[in-house]
């Protein structure tokens, strides 16, 4: 095999890494995105449901009010009923006193329902609040291990470019150069193994006086398809495995 072909195998194996270190670098912030909106989702329903319960402690709270405004209009009205010079003065006080009596009772059921509102509220925010804790930490534990793995990968892309350079400078410039062509014009893919008598990207079977030109290795050679690079390697034989473990 020649070894500007070694070399473009080499090369393509290190940008393939690279294609999915890149890919992983591109995914982590969006991930951590997901995450952090979907905390914030759930802030914002824990703040409403704190919102729902303190307007319903308001209103509990206003309604008490009414209630004592109302009894003491009531204690008013019966100071006043002792002095009524008639049965219709009577009466008339009487009326009162029933009207601020019916909107106590009437407050009241709205305090007692507004209480049995409370309680699931209260229960919501207790078990959303626990929740939120310990999905804030996850989220903290994510982002962290995110950031962990994005310098791990950054790393290892920087070694990747080094060695990548390396092996370009030490290829043909003219090869260097159509590899770095063709990967742009294939979808990252420059060279292609031949098995079966088959481009593996393309699938395309060779022409065999193709083939066998290939098989050569005398000349850096293209699919005729899919205009990639191609290599052959020979299987090898049982014996010639058993001469090299000798």
């Amino acid at each position: 095999m020649l070894p500007d072909i070694t070399r473009a195998i080499r090369l393509q194996i290190l940008d393939d890494r690279a294609a999915e270190l890149l890919k992983e670098v591109a995914t982590l912030p969006k991930h951590v995105a997901e995450i952090e909106k979907k905390l914030e989702s759930h802030q914002r329903q824990l703040e409403h449901d704190r919102a729902q319960q303190a307007a319903n402690l308001r209103e509990r709270k206003r309604l008490e009010g009414e209630i004592q405004t109302q009894d003491g209009k009531i204690t008013k009205l019966k100071t006043q009923m002792m002095d009524a010079k008639t049965n219709d003065q009577y009466r008339a006080f009487q009326h009162e006193i029933d009207f601020c009596t019916g909107e106590i009772r009437r407050h009241e059921d709205k305090i007692l329902e507004l209480m049995s509102e409370s309680e699931p509220l209260e229960k919501a925010v207790k078990t959303a609040e626990a929740a939120l804790a310990v999905e804030k930490k996850q989220v903290e534990a994510e982002k962290a291990a995110a950031r962990e793995r994005t310098a791990v990968d950054q790393k290892e892309l920087d070694g990747l470019k080094a060695e990548r350079g390396i092996i370009l400078a030490e290829m043909t410039p003219r090869i260097a150069s159509e590899y770095e062509r063709i990967r742009k014009g294939r979808a990252g893919v420059a060279i292609a193994e031949v098995v079966g008598g088959r481009c593996t990207k393309c699938n395309i079977m060779l022409r065999p006086h193709f083939l066998q030109e290939l098989k050569k290795g005398d000349a850096v050679m293209v699919c005729e398809s899919c205009k990639r690079m191609l290599y052959w390697n020979p299987p090898v034989s049982l014996e010639d495995l058993g001469a090299t473990a000798g």
